[in-house]
């Protein structure tokens, strides 16, 4: 109980650190102009107006919560083999051992059955809390399940986790965006806006694996900016993979994709047939893009390929031109702002409605009480905000993330 009595007696000096750090941003955030402007405020308050009895509901129940029976943290991850989920696991668990917690960690190596199994081994083992990133968002019910009967509160990680009515928070970026990111910048970069009447370009797409709730949210995000294109005959799909299952790829694989896009290439572009841009979801889909475009493309145009996450693999594609962007999100700030949401959780403190935490002065976090929704309930997600990734800004971004 001597960790109990620090997590509860010197919360408000642990609290003031964390406080210190937010309001240091969010003055950052409204000196750089990078929050919302007056009439987005607005508009985002009448937007949450119908919500507001689920909302009070929710903070009610979390300033009853104790917060006293919370000393292990159980977190869960996806696979130890991608990179940012093990970095992921790092920050979250530097952050608690150091506010006093035990932390139990496991990953679920992109398979459903080994996950559950992790997951109720740490239910087992004692986690009063877990993080979850799950391998699929729609497969955790006997894990749900033991944890509320364990009265084991759920945090979502970066992935949704449908089918649980008591989820604590979402956190995670916000993937309807990142994909809209995407598409614009093959939209912006072809300069299709500009072109004569004429002339169509022609893309591929790519998308995540249909398992993961994110990949649809990036899919849709891309498709609400390509879509009138695509209808219009500006934009061409020429091997006609265009709804989200046939442009999925399985575990977000390098190697699935790029033994997919060698298919396409050799059916459909051939030595008059222009590839124009690909648009791909995520960084180690990139690469096998890339890798497939220098093996098996023919004509001399740079082609256009998206990408998500800055993975150090990828810095070498993005500085010499293969992939022409990425989107970076904070892993930091991830870590940071789902440390802060618990901990306000755990002491029954609202953490409203706009919030801002983490390490960048220009990544603001929003809370959204409207747009996830699972079986009917309303999901509270908090929602970071990325940056683009070009070789015009990665040298100075490659510098501020190695200081």
């Amino acid at each position: 109980m001597k960790r109990l009595s620090y997590l509860m007696t010197s919360g408000k000096s642990r609290n003031a650190i964390i406080g210190a750090a937010c309001v240091a941003l969010l003055s950052c955030v409204i000196i750089n102009g990078c929050g919302l402007t007056e009439s987005e405020s607005d508009d985002a308050t009448e937007g949450n107006a119908s919500n507001t009895s689920n909302v009070e509901a929710s903070l009610q129940e979390s300033q009853t919560y104790d917060g006293s029976e919370v000393t292990t943290i159980g977190i869960s991850m996806p696979a130890e083999q991608l990179e940012r989920w093990h970095t992921d696991a790092t920050l979250l668990q530097n952050l608690f051992e150091e506010a006093g917690y035990d932390v139990l960690i496991s990953y679920g190596d992109n398979l459903i059955d080994t996950q559950i199994k992790e997951i109720n081994q740490m239910i087992d083992n004692g986690a009063d809390l877990l993080i979850i990133a799950p391998v699929d968002s729609d497969s955790l019910s006997t894990c749900i399940k033991k944890a509320n009967e364990n009265n084991v509160p759920i945090v979502a990680y970066d992935r949704l986790i449908n089918h649980d009515p008591n989820l604590l928070a979402y956190v995670s970026y916000d993937n309807y965006l990142i994909g809209q990111l995407q598409a614009q910048f093959i939209v912006d970069n072809l300069d299709i806006d500009n072109s004569i009447s004429d002339i169509s370009y022609n893309i591929e797409l790519f998308s995540g694996d249909a398992a993961d709730n994110n990949a649809m949210y990036l899919y849709n995000g891309s498709m609400s900016i390509l879509d009138p294109y695509i209808k219009s005959g500006k934009i061409k799909v020429v091997s006609n993979q265009k709804d989200f299952y046939s442009c999925s790829t399985n575990s977000w694989s390098t190697e699935i994709a790029e033994e997919k896009m060698q298919i396409i290439l050799a059916s459909y572009y051939n030595n008059t047939t222009k590839l124009d841009a690909v648009l791909c979801p995520n960084d180690s889909i990139a690469i096998g893009i890339c890798d497939s475009i220098t093996s098996s493309y023919h004509q001399d145009n740079n082609v256009i390929v998206t990408g998500q996450d800055c993975d150090s693999a990828n810095i070498p594609y993005i500085q010499d031109g293969r992939q022409n962007m990425s989107i970076y999100k904070s892993l930091d700030n991830e870590a940071l702002a789902t440390f802060y949401i618990i901990q306000n959780y755990l002491n029954g403190t609202s953490t409203g409605d706009d919030l801002s935490a983490g390490l960048d002065s220009n990544i603001t976090i929003t809370r959204d009480t409207t747009s996830y929704v699972s079986d009917n309930t309303t999901i509270t997600a908090y929602l970071l905000t990325p940056e683009i990734i070009t070789s015009e800004n990665i040298g100075e971004w490659s510098s501020s993330n190695n200081d």
